[in-house]
C-alpha cells in the first residue's frame, strides 16, 4: 500500500490508469502504488502579477501600467484537466481586460480612479475564465507609469491650480475684511456712543497715551498747547 498525506491547504487529485478516480481531502490516504498517481493542488488564495504593459487611453495618450489579480482554486479536477495552464489563461485574461478597460477611459479618468479598482475589470476577467476551476476575487491596477513629458505637464497644471486657489482665498479674505470694516463704520455712524465706550476701553489699558482735544480744536492745536 502507498500512504499519501494531503495537507490542510491542499487537495489531491487521484488518477488511476490516467483517469480521475476522485479528490483526496486533507489527511492520510492508502492507495495502490502501481496504478495510482496523485497530483497536489494548492487551494490557498494567491496573487497573480501582470507586469507593465503599454496601453493607449481613449484620448490617445500612452501609459504603462501593471495589474494584480487575487485568485484561488475552487475545483482541483477542472484546474488540472480543462486548461493546459490555468494561471497562464488567467494572466492572458487580465492583460486583455486591462487593455479593453484603459482604452475606453481618458487619462484624467484613469488618474482619478487610480486609487481604487475599476469595477469592470474583475467581471471581465471572470467572464474570460469560466470552467477552469478557479475563482477570481478581484483585479486591481497596481502601478501607473506616465511618460516624463506627461508627468511634467500634470505637475505644472497642479501647481497652477493650487496657485489660483491660494489667490482666490486671499481675495476672499480681503473682501471679508473690507466688509467687516464697512459694517463697523456703519455701526459707529448709527451709534456714536459706541465710539466713546470703545475709547474708554482702550484708554483703560496700561501704557495708553490719551490726547484730549478742546471742542473745535484739531490735533495740531492740541499738540502745540
Amino acid at each position: 500500500m502507498w500512504r499519501v498525506t494531503i495537507m490542510e491547504w491542499e487537495s489531491g487529485v487521484h488518477f488511476v490508469d490516467g483517469k480521475v478516480r476522485g479528490v483526496l481531502e486533507p489527511g492520510r490516504h492508502h492507495l495502490w502504488p502501481l496504478r495510482s498517481q496523485v497530483e497536489r493542488v494548492d487551494r490557498r488564495p494567491r496573487w497573480l502579477v501582470v507586469s507593465g504593459q503599454d496601453v493607449l487611453t481613449a484620448d490617445g495618450l500612452s501609459v504603462r501600467l501593471s495589474a494584480l489579480a487575487r485568485w484561488k482554486v475552487v475545483d482541483p479536477v477542472l484546474f488540472l484537466t480543462v486548461a493546459e495552464s490555468a494561471p497562464a489563461d488567467l494572466h492572458t485574461a487580465v492583460q486583455l481586460a486591462v487593455r479593453d478597460t484603459i482604452t475606453a477611459v481618458s487619462l484624467d479618468e484613469l488618474v482619478s480612479t487610480r486609487t481604487g479598482a475599476f469595477g469592470g475589470l474583475t467581471d471581465a476577467v471572470r467572464a474570460a475564465t469560466p470552467g477552469i476551476g478557479i475563482e477570481v476575487d478581484g483585479v486591481v491596477i497596481r502601478d501607473l507609469m506616465l511618460p516624463s513629458e506627461l508627468r511634467l505637464a500634470m505637475t505644472q497644471t497642479m501647481l497652477a491650480r493650487e496657485a489660483g486657489r491660494a489667490a482666490l482665498e486671499r481675495a476672499r479674505a480681503d473682501a471679508a475684511a473690507l466688509r467687516s470694516l464697512a459694517n463697523t463704520a456703519k455701526l459707529l455712524e448709527d451709534h456714536p456712543a459706541l465710539l466713546q465706550l470703545r475709547t474708554l476701553e482702550v484708554a483703560a489699558q496700561p501704557g495708553t497715551k490719551v490726547v484730549l482735544l478742546a471742542p473745535g480744536a484739531d490735533a495740531r492745536e492740541a499738540e502745540s498747547d
